[in-house]
């Protein structure tokens, strides 16, 4: 399988993470973004939405992080994994999950940041109390179970935790969120090379919003 991936992606890291949690080897096909690489026609012939992650699995082409996480255990995971089983009503708590931090926990994150960072917008506290109703949530679902979908680590956890380490790329406290920051942590000490993927790609992520126009009035 070819892997098209940046490593300060946390949608790439995320894919990376659950192939090691399934024992895939992944064909590593780095994609420069900062050179605009992934704009050139030989990679707009594989993706025209020209992004990272895309996978390629013989004559598939996949992108969209979340679809790739699903499409991996579901095509090369243990019958009824624990990752994402079959039954119906837990696989819905999934997809909501994956679904949440698609929609509204991503998604404000980088509504927030990205302008601060990038445009050298000023901070706005409406977006920032929108970020903050997402990680309520997301802090009451870790409350009632270890995992965000329930009792056992699901593909749910290997998008959100690259989503939370966002967090961490620019300086979030979690304090006000421990159930969140407590599920982090174990995380970090339980996926199978976090710190090769995810802690060192977060890093990058960091200098890349370091790098940006509002860095300086952002922190």
């Amino acid at each position: 399988m070819d892997f098209y991936y940046h490593p300060a992606s946390p949608y790439c890291r995320s894919v990376m993470l659950l192939a090691k949690a399934l024992n895939l080897q992944l064909n590593l096909r780095f994609v420069d973004l900062m050179t605009n690489e992934h704009l050139k026609p030989s990679f707009v012939a594989i993706n025209p939405f020209h992004c990272v992650p895309t996978l390629i699995d013989n004559d598939l082409n996949l992108w969209e992080s979340r679809a790739i996480l699903v499409y991996l255990v579901d095509k090369y995971g243990r019958t009824n994994s624990r990752l994402y089983p079959k039954d119906a009503r837990t696989r819905a708590t999934i997809n909501q999950r994956l679904f949440f931090d698609h929609g509204t926990l991503g998604a404000r994150f980088e509504d927030y940041y990205y302008p601060m960072y990038f445009e050298n917008a000023p901070a706005d506290a409406a977006k920032m109390e929108k970020l903050e109703e997402a990680l309520t949530t997301l802090n009451r679902y870790l409350t009632d179970n270890p995992y965000a979908a329930g009792p056992n680590i699901t593909v749910a956890d290997y998008s959100l935790v690259a989503t939370v380490s966002s967090l961490e790329a620019v300086k979030y406290d979690l304090t006000k969120f421990p159930a969140v920051r407590a599920w982090y942590e174990g995380c970090k000490g339980t996926m199978v090379d976090y710190q090769e993927i995810n802690e060192s790609g977060m890093l990058q992520y960091r200098a890349y919003f370091e790098s940006g126009p509002g860095a300086t009035a952002a922190n």
